[in-house]
């Protein structure tokens, strides 16, 4: 059985959503945020001390996309991977990066000095710069939805999983009032289907079971 180790609603929710849209059974082992400081025995498994981390038989992966990517190449005919004769190839890995290099990466920024840090540490200047970084990146996801209501081949995929996350990070930051018209739409939109409103009830429940909070851990 395929083994997902997770903190809640971070990168690894990713991997999480992909599972539930898939309809795969699955283990969810779930760890408290940041888990190098609060879970240290994890770093045995990844030294990195990042997660997600999924296990599936001999298979190991620790990149939030690349896991998603890998599930809906390894089901296919779920169609949540976009093939390469289709002509939405290319957009499909583009806004699959986009979701996490561009616009996940400045938020990390804003989370760590605006949430995490004790206060002597806190960056007000540098958490309203990677805020603004964000929201201008913004443009050209506001611009693809004008005409398509997902982001490539017509349908959902991985590509929306990722920069859904993206956008449900923001939401946590309270950046989500500041959405233009079609990114509050297509949000709106991608936080009613059904796996994205299970895999939240599958973390809450693991959570509770196992004992980790469900509001993230101070980093010290």
């Amino acid at each position: 059985m395929i083994q997902l180790h997770h903190c809640v609603s971070a990168r690894s929710f990713r991997p999480l959503w992909t599972l539930e849209e898939l309809g795969l059974e699955y283990q969810l082992l779930m760890l408290p945020f940041p888990p190098r400081v609060h879970a240290r025995q994890f770093m045995e498994l990844n030294p990195a001390g990042t997660i997600p981390a999924m296990r599936d038989g001999h298979t190991w992966m620790t990149e939030s996309v690349a896991i998603c990517q890998y599930l809906a190449a390894r089901h296919a005919d779920a169609g949540l991977a976009v093939d390469v004769d289709e002509p939405d190839f290319g957009a499909y890995l583009n806004w699959s990066a986009y979701g996490e290099a561009t616009l996940t990466f400045p938020q990390t920024i804003v989370l760590r000095y605006s949430r995490f840090e004790p206060e002597p540490r806190k960056l007000p200047q540098a958490v309203e710069d990677y805020s603004r970084w964000f929201l201008a990146r913004l443009k050209p996801l506001e611009a693809a939805l004008q005409e398509r209501s997902f982001l490539a081949a017509n349908r959902f995929t991985v590509a929306d999983v990722s920069v859904g996350y993206a956008l449900m990070l923001a939401g946590f930051l309270g950046l989500d009032a500041q959405f233009p018209p079609r990114v509050r739409a297509y949000w709106e939109q991608l936080r009613q289907r059904d796996g994205f409103r299970r895999a939240l009830q599958s973390q809450d429940e693991a959570a509770v079971a196992q004992g980790v909070p469900l509001t993230p851990a101070p980093l010290v």
